[in-house]
């Protein structure tokens, strides 16, 4: 059997394509580190959220030199707390549960942006900067006011936070 010429070179156009789907669906499950929710901490309740030390308040607290942890509750349409108040140039670790349907939890003009199931704790760290205010969204839809389901997150001059409620130490 004789093939010609521009079959194959046809034939290995389409094995090399082949082989670069391959190699993209490969590098973008491993290669950038996205990772599920882990279930290192367990499940909660999330019907009993005000029982749990985390998320009975909502809040942020210092845990190192820089470095704040964030607890935030997402619920139908909002997140608790609102605006989420952090320091400038520092380390932020957010830990977001839900407590009634799943929600998406997406910081605007970060790389920021895991969804929120109820039970599970999503734990994500964020490098904030200079004073700004970013946009908190959901983007999973939860329910008929999703479209209003938003919140913010404001980084604000460290004097100014250790002034306000926040700076708590753990």
């Amino acid at each position: 059997m004789h093939i010609h010429a521009y079959e194959k070179i046809w034939l290995a156009f389409a094995i090399v394509l082949i082989l670069l789907l391959l190699g993209s669906v490969t590098y973008g499950a491993v290669g950038p580190g996205v990772a599920m929710v882990a279930d290192s901490e367990g499940q909660i309740d999330a019907t009993a959220l005000d029982e749990d030390e985390r998320f009975a308040e909502p809040r942020v607290e210092q845990v190192g030199e820089n470095h704040y942890a964030a607890y935030v509750v997402a619920y139908q349409f909002g997140f608790e707390p609102d605006p989420i108040v952090v320091p400038a140039n520092s380390r932020v670790t957010l830990h977001v549960t839900s407590r009634d349907v799943i929600h998406g939890f997406e910081v605007v003009g970060t790389n920021a942006n895991t969804m929120v199931v109820p039970g599970e704790v999503s734990e994500i760290t964020v490098e904030v900067g200079e004073p700004q205010e970013y946009g908190l969204l959901c983007n999973e839809y939860c329910g008929a006011g999703h479209h209003a389901m938003e919140g913010k997150l404001h980084v604000v001059p460290r004097e100014e936070f250790e002034s306000s409620d926040g700076g708590e130490s753990a």
